[in-house]
């Protein structure tokens, strides 16, 4: 079988498979609107730390089960709310320090964007790399963090595609797809590229996604075969 037709069952497993991004995961319909984007930015902070990424997908939830899906309700909530719902989601290492950083995540959004990150856009004059500069500035979110929101964003902020990070980069590796960026955007259509790179990055993180994978790729080049 050619090099082509390897990569083309590969990249069909793992989206028909792991091609979820994580806000989509945590419930969030992410549109051009203030309240999914900062619902997408909460999840970032939560996804930035040291821990499972469906423990983060998780609290999310619980977070806005709990009606703080705007910077307005995230800092009207207390700080001991904040913990409970962030204990629901079973966020238990990082909750005390994580409902610090989210409220004044929240409040720094509201002074700054008027709780819309449309605005940071605007600011970066839709550079991805001011972009990622404006998004460190939030607390709780860092480089990962920055790039976990950019890559998960550009379905709707265009201008940052073909976004793959180096994570993103790390699990097409594993799967033995192109090492670079231009090249594997060229595997998908271009409205796929964020289900494309979360899916890569599942891949980077979880062994059992890359061999999941490479079993349904093989089975189906067994198939077209006719073995």
């Amino acid at each position: 079988m050619s090099a082509t037709a390897t990569r083309r069952n590969t990249v069909r497993a793992l989206l028909d498979n792991h091609g979820q991004t994580y806000a989509a995961q945590a419930g969030i319909r992410l549109r051009d609107t203030p309240q999914p984007l900062y619902q997408l930015l909460v999840l970032t902070c939560l996804l930035s730390a040291r821990i499972r990424a469906s423990v983060a997908v998780d609290a999310a939830r619980e977070l806005f089960d709990a009606n703080m899906r705007t910077p307005h309700r995230m800092q009207d909530a207390t700080w001991q709310q904040r913990v409970d719902a962030l204990g629901a989601g079973h966020y238990r290492r990082y909750d005390e320090s994580k409902s610090t950083t989210l409220g004044e995540g929240a409040a720094f959004l509201r002074e700054r964007y008027g709780g819309d990150l449309r605005r940071l856009r605007e600011e970066a004059g839709k550079d991805p790399a001011r972009m990622e500069e404006l998004l460190q500035e939030v607390p709780g979110i860092g480089p990962v963090g920055a790039a976990v929101f950019l890559r998960e964003v550009q379905g709707i902020w265009t201008e940052l595609e073909p976004c793959l990070d180096g994570k993103a980069v790390q699990g097409a590796q594993r799967l033995g797809l192109p090492a670079n960026p231009r090249e594997l955007a060229e595997l998908v259509a271009p409205e796929q590229l964020a289900v494309f790179a979360a899916a890569l990055v599942r891949a980077a993180l979880d062994k059992s996604v890359v061999e999941d994978v490479r079993e349904r790729s093989d089975t189906a080049a067994h198939t077209s075969r006719g073995d």
